[in-house]
């Protein structure tokens, strides 16, 4: 029996656990060195002495079965298909979900190149990602592989988008937090938004390409707190707090300045940046609207209340400790996402107990709008017409 037992679901967030050299093969000769000359890689690589253990482990069909077995309890590296793409099909079959969104652990936030000097570095690293995901998923239809877009160099950012849709990605992900010289509203984007709009791709937000918390709120002369991870570079509840600042910002001036109305058909969403926070945020942009419209000729150009063009055109993923239900019936039956996170710690070893469980109370279309719908409705184009709502094996 499958995890998801018949049922239908998609899932909106899942991940590669990559090894540090996942890049070298795609990225552009001339400039790996470069690359490879990054603080964050030289640090990474040098923690890296594991990486041949854990491809002899997964390379014997005795561990491979056991991790098929336990698809939801072995985490991270150990868990199957988390970094040989041979065995991601394995895993959805046991896992059972219809598709899944796959992102980048790795290299989420990009090496921090956005907030560089180096464009041409910059756009490189997105590039090899874009190619090594596309790679990856190619092996299993279920799996829609999502690029990365940097939004720094307007040309370079419609080049990559380029790149990225004739590579095979189903969606482009973009930082939530602001491009160094320019609003992420600004027209010169525009290409971007557009080429996502015409293949029918969505532009998604995904926790870490936020701003991050002040390091300087943990200098409270207390013992340092650790995270769930066990150390102290990863989130804690303090750290928790602003994930989705940026988010908000940025969908808001997107709003805002008209960027929603002039690609109606463009669909947008938050993975893995929670969910609590989108009924307070659509009502706190609805009362900016009323409050500013008679001065604000953009507002006023506005096809819709805030809210409204939100259930329109955005999708958010809920954590699974977060009351998914609460967060429906507070924003609208469009907008929340089942997501499972492999094999990521965080998702946690049974996702549709803790889910099930918000969604008590749930009208039936409002489960399904979360488990499916709304996730088909989101991938547009990105999900092909037969992956939608497939006949699904009760057993792996």
């Amino acid at each position: 029996m499958s995890y998801a037992a018949g049922r239908l679901i998609h899932d909106a967030d899942s991940h590669l656990m990559e090894m540090t050299d996942v890049l070298d093969p795609y990225f552009e000769k001339h400039l790996l060195a470069r690359y490879h000359d990054l603080p964050v890689y030289k640090w990474k690589h040098s923690h890296a002495g594991w990486m041949n253990e854990e491809r002899a482990r997964h390379e014997d069909a005795a561990y491979r079965a056991a991790a098929a077995d336990a698809v939801l309890l072995n985490k991270n590296y150990a868990a199957l298909g988390s970094f040989r793409r041979e065995d991601r099909p394995a895993a959805m079959d046991r896992l059972g979900f219809a598709s899944q969104l796959v992102f980048t652990t790795f290299c989420l936030g990009n090496f921090g190149l956005d907030q560089s000097v180096d464009m041409e570095l910059c756009y490189a690293a997105a590039d090899a990602h874009n190619r090594m995901m596309t790679d990856f998923c190619s092996i299993d239809r279920r799996l829609l592989a999502v690029a990365y877009v940097p939004l720094e160099d307007f040309a370079r950012a419609e080049a990559a988008t380029r790149l990225a849709i004739k590579l095979g990605a189903k969606a482009i992900m973009v930082a939530s937090v602001c491009p160094q010289k320019h609003s992420p509203s600004h027209i010169g984007l525009d290409p971007v938004w557009r080429l996502a709009e015409e293949a029918g791709l969505p532009i998604l937000l995904h926790v870490g390409g936020e701003e991050k918390m002040n390091t300087v709120y943990k200098q409270n002369g207390l013992p340092p707190v650790p995270d769930f991870h066990g150390g102290d570079d990863n989130f804690t509840s303090v750290s928790y707090m602003p994930i989705p600042q940026s988010a908000m910002q940025t969908l808001a001036t997107l709003i805002f300045d008209g960027v929603f109305d002039r690609f109606p058909r463009l669909k947008w969403g938050a993975i893995e940046l929670g969910a609590a926070w989108v009924p307070g945020w659509m009502r706190s942009m609805d009362s900016a609207a009323h409050a500013f419209v008679r001065n604000e000729e953009r507002l006023q150009k506005l096809s819709a209340k805030p809210s409204e063009i939100v259930r329109r055109s955005f999708r958010a993923a809920p954590y699974p400790h977060e009351d998914a239900g609460w967060i429906i019936r507070n924003s609208g039956d469009e907008i929340c996402l089942f997501s499972s996170d492999y094999p990521h710690v965080e998702g946690g070893r049974n996702p549709l107990k803790r889910f099930d469980e918000t969604l008590t109370g749930c009208t039936p279309t409002q489960i399904t709008n979360f488990y499916s719908e709304n996730f088909i409705d989101l991938m547009g184009e990105g999900l092909a017409a037969d992956l939608r709502r497939p006949k699904l094996q009760q057993s792996a």
